[in-house]
């Protein structure tokens, strides 16, 4: 690690008041050796991690941490606090802060060494030597690891060497020697009664940090509690899979992750605690406790262990409402690129073969090589099938996102269901929830061990299925198709005013998280109206309003940076140049980095934007039959000329407001000028991503 961390990235009198100032403050350290290559660029990217969990640690311990593109070699500083720093911590703020910068494309072992640095700050003889330390090159070389004589710390406190680099798979017991002597049973050994055995996966969003501090405070529970805890970091230097013999003669199994545990299948039948990562670093007493009643209990999962693959993504704890917003969109994620290639090919259809191609016959009958109305043909039925695909889709993948793969099968049967008795968008989001509950309830119920090997492939499917099945054929499927119906009468008969007051409605919905949850509910809600052989012209209207505003947003932060660039800082004006393509290509997301740097100008300036869009391309009658594409598919859109000036409209718009928002803050105490990279407000100076 000599490389990693010098005296000079360490700063032992921090006097930050905010984690977004000390990130500041220990980061222009790094740029000052070359370590980061744009300031601003990286803090933003420490901040996005930051949004994801904080970082703050008990025992005074705040661990801010990311992978960016700005980092030029895996760096290390720290910094220790007089006053202390919330960096969102249980037990208060932290007065030990460790910056990690690791580059986009770090090579393992590196990552490895900072993985061992993680393990140390769960060391209290580790912490303590940094509290009192007197210099920053004794720092720099007690957190290195090096010989107390070189280190130059007191005696009493020598620092641990850090963990072997290829070490992955780490063992606590009562009494054990070495990982070796606690993972292997040897037959011969004198008779005694086993210990409780636990197997443990860690895994945090950048796998560097809280992977590994996990893992050391599961390992030193399981030692107080006189436990064989076997842990399998999932890190970011990858993995090394637990031997499948350890986790047969594990008793239980503990989850403490916050990305999607990899394999997860090799630990079903077993009793099982599913919490996010920092759980496992601030209460893993508690986990081993509660893990130990479940199996004493015989509470064990019938197939893939509880957590679902949405539930994985987030914090331990999160509410139903949050869960249900996940599900949904794990649906529709999977259903988008369906609709993407259906709808394409559909309108490419209709592009080469006019409007009668849908009363064209089926290619398996009549096709000819050299007739352009053939081509048209088949283009078009392809696209018939994709789309056919769509509401079995979203419901196979709602499911999939409450109950993991078991959720599959019933979740495509009874998306099959509502598409056949024509229940539509309607039906697929109700199937999939039916889907995904039946499962759900189905893997609660304790089961024979023998039977927990057919499970997931055969009594969960046969008995979800025949329950979903029954309940969209008689109970709930007609009402459903009859609310579609209704719905799709009343999208026929808007008109005028009303129609008009839509295309706002769904211009701010796009505008408002650039691909967000809001975001995709108006663009799922525009693609269904179009995924059906025909669908009807106020569908076709709708789509095309949606598209127009959902390219408002990056187009207008391209043309501000083109023509304020003083505005911006050298970051934000690289990224106009990419937003021009990402807005023409009708990705919203484009806007994003804007968006987090200066939310509360950028945001709004781009909601009424995309309304006055989406307005105008409802009133100039614009229709839009394939759901994706940008510019790109101009010459698919009726009315293109007056549709690209509802655009052009709406990005004036946004481009105005946010040149005169931004011209209209203050500067920065020091700031000599607006100028060349340094336009930021005494606000964003503070909250480097977030006014």
């Amino acid at each position: 690690m000599s490389d990693m961390i010098t005296a000079d990235l360490v700063d032992l009198d921090l006097s930050a008041d905010s984690k977004e100032a000390a990130a500041r403050a220990l980061a222009e350290r790094m740029v000052a050796l070359g370590r980061v290559t744009d300031l601003d660029g990286f803090l933003a990217d420490v901040a996005a991690r930051e949004a994801q969990m904080p970082t703050g640690l008990d025992g005074g311990i705040g661990i801010p941490h990311c992978r960016s593109e700005h980092v030029t070699e895996p760096t290390l500083a720290f910094g220790r606090s007089a006053n202390g720093i919330d960096f969102g911590a249980a037990d208060g703020p932290a007065d030990l802060i460790f910056l990690i910068a690791a580059p986009a494309g770090a090579d393992d072992a590196h990552l490895t060494i900072l993985s061992s640095l993680a393990r140390q700050l769960m060391n209290a003889e580790f912490t303590d030597a940094l509290r009192a330390v007197g210099d920053a090159a004794a720092a720099a070389a007690l957190i290195r690891g090096d010989a107390p004589d070189e280190a130059e710390t007191p005696a009493e406190a020598p620092a641990e060497t850090p963990a072997e680099a290829g070490s992955e798979n780490t063992v606590a017991s009562a009494g054990a020697a070495s990982p070796a002597a606690a993972t292997v049973t040897d037959d011969t050994a004198p008779a005694q009664e086993q210990p409780f055995r636990i197997v443990a996966v860690t895994s945090c969003p950048t796998g560097i940090a809280h992977t590994y501090m996990a893992a050391e405070s599961l390992e030193n529970a399981g030692r107080e509690a006189g436990v064989e805890v076997t842990v399998e970091p999932q890190g970011s230097a990858g993995f090394t899979r637990l031997d499948p013999a350890v986790i047969a003669a594990a008793d239980a199994v503990i989850f403490a992750h916050d990305v999607p545990v990899r394999e997860k299948e090799r630990f079903a039948g077993k009793p099982t605690v599913d919490v996010g990562v920092k759980a496992g670093i601030n209460r893993p007493a508690e986990l081993i406790a509660e893990v130990r009643e479940k199996a004493a209990r015989g509470e064990v999962t019938s197939g893939s262990a509880p957590a679902t693959p949405v539930e994985r993504g987030g914090e331990s704890g999160e509410g139903y409402g949050t869960k249900l917003r996940k599900w949904l969109m794990s649906g529709v994620s999977y259903m988008v690129p369906f609709v993407a290639a259906g709808g394409l090919l559909i309108a490419l259809g209709f592009a080469i073969g006019g409007y009668k191609v849908d009363k064209a016959p089926s290619v398996m009958e009549h096709f000819l090589w050299t007739q352009a109305d053939s081509w048209a043909a088949l283009l078009f039925q392809i696209g018939g099938v994709a789309f056919g695909f769509l509401v079995p889709v979203l419901a196979g993948y709602i499911a999939y996102g409450m109950a993991d793969r078991p959720g599959i099968v019933p979740g495509f049967v009874g998306g099959m269901i509502a598409f056949n008795i024509n229940a539509g968008f309607l039906g697929g989001l109700a199937a999939g929830l039916i889907a995904g509950g039946v499962v759900m309830a189905i893997q609660k119920v304790n089961v024979p061990a023998a039977l927990r090997g057919i499970m997931p492939v055969v009594v969960i499917p046969l008995i979800s299925s025949a329950i979903v099945g029954f309940l969209m054929f008689v109970v709930i499927g007609k009402p459903i198709a009859e609310a579609q119906k209704g719905m799709t009468d009343w999208l026929n008969g808007l008109s005028g005013s009303n129609a008009i007051l839509l295309g706002a409605l769904l211009g701010l919905m796009m505008c408002f998280d650039l691909g967000g949850p809001v975001n995709k509910v108006a663009y799922t809600f525009a693609t269904a109206g179009i995924a059906v052989a025909s669908p009807s012209d106020s569908a076709m209207k709708i789509m095309a309003a949606v598209m127009a505003a959902g390219m408002v947003p990056p187009l207008a932060m391209a043309l501000a940076t083109t023509i304020r660039g003083k505005l911006f800082n050298q970051t934000e004006r690289e990224n106009g140049k990419a937003a021009w393509v990402l807005g023409a290509s009708f990705i919203s997301e484009g806007a994003i980095p804007f968006a987090a740097a200066d939310p509360l100008r950028v945001i709004p300036a781009s909601m009424v934007g995309g309304a006055i869009t989406g307005a105008l391309s409802m009133a100039f009658g614009a229709t839009l039959r394939a759901p994706h594409g940008g510019i790109f598919v101009v010459p698919l859109i009726g009315n293109p000329l007056l549709y690209l000036v509802a655009i052009a409209a709406g990005v004036c718009v946004t481009t105005a407001l946010v040149v005169v928002l931004k011209g209209m803050r203050k500067p920065a105490p020091g700031a000599t000028t607006a100028s060349e990279g340094t336009a930021a407000s005494a606000a964003e100076k503070k909250h480097p991503v977030a006014a």
